[in-house]
């Protein structure tokens, strides 16, 4: 039952509640890295609002060095995203299941330990690291649900939550005057954004205490729970091909 929830979860042939599952997964996994990581690195990288308009703040100033350090963090993010479509892309091709796996998670916690004491282009490596991870990672979940659900920033998924929260309370008050649309909220959609935003949030609590406590290491569960979702679909692969030569 196990093997087939996981399968289900990262399958190419998407069903809503699949999308739910995993979006939810993933924006746990948001919400404890972007957490985690500020008290590591001092700076949020799942979104990239903030960074660019950063970037543009420190050009009219004159920081120099930290519009430069703002625009190597958005080209990581970009190249994440970027990564994302080539891999998919690929393993479509090939007629891969595993396409959306996240083991670059893993690396990161093996060898977070030692980032932050290594520069790239004015910023700290594991800053550029975080950027590419959280690229690879919104753009899996937006590939995979069509545009439907983002996990790494959740200005947009509050703006939905909002507007299904709007519709929810709208009094219908000419319910029965002919012609009249009847205002009524999308109680699938309100539950997805709610529950997107609550495990963001529980998982940058959780992400903060891991962090805080045990420093980079807090991202190994995290990577060992994407790659346990990533593996059957993996090994299924590996006996297709292994059965093909």
């Amino acid at each position: 039952m196990l093997l087939t929830f996981l399968l289900q979860i990262i399958a190419s042939e998407r069903t809503r509640r699949s999308n739910r599952q995993f979006g939810g997964i993933l924006a746990f996994v948001a919400g404890a890295v972007n957490a985690g990581g500020f008290l590591a690195v001092h700076r949020y990288t799942s979104h990239m609002t903030g960074i660019v308009s950063s970037v543009a703040d420190d050009l009219v100033i004159g920081s120099i060095g930290l519009a430069l350090a703002g625009l190597v963090s958005l080209a990581a993010f970009l190249a994440g995203a970027i990564t994302t479509t080539l891999l998919i892309s690929w393993a479509r091709r090939q007629g891969l299941r595993s396409s959306y796996a996240l083991a670059l998670l893993l690396v990161f916690g093996l060898v977070g330990a030692n980032l932050t004491s290594f520069t790239s282009l004015l910023v700290p490596t594991a800053v550029l690291l975080l950027c590419f991870i959280m690229g690879l990672q919104n753009a899996i979940i937006t590939k995979i649900s069509n545009a439907e659900i983002r996990t790494t920033h959740m200005t947009g998924v509050i703006t939905d939550l909002g507007l299904e929260l709007g519709r929810l309370i709208y009094w219908n008050h000419s319910k029965k005057a002919s012609g009249i649309q009847i205002v009524r909220a999308n109680t699938n959609k309100l539950f997805i954004h709610a529950s997107l935003l609550g495990l963001f949030f529980f998982g940058g609590i959780a992400g903060a205490l891991a962090f805080k406590t045990v420093g980079f290491s807090a991202t190994l569960p995290l990577a060992l729970l994407l790659v346990a979702m990533a593996l059957p679909a993996i090994m299924l692969d590996l006996r297709k091909l292994a059965q093909t030569q």
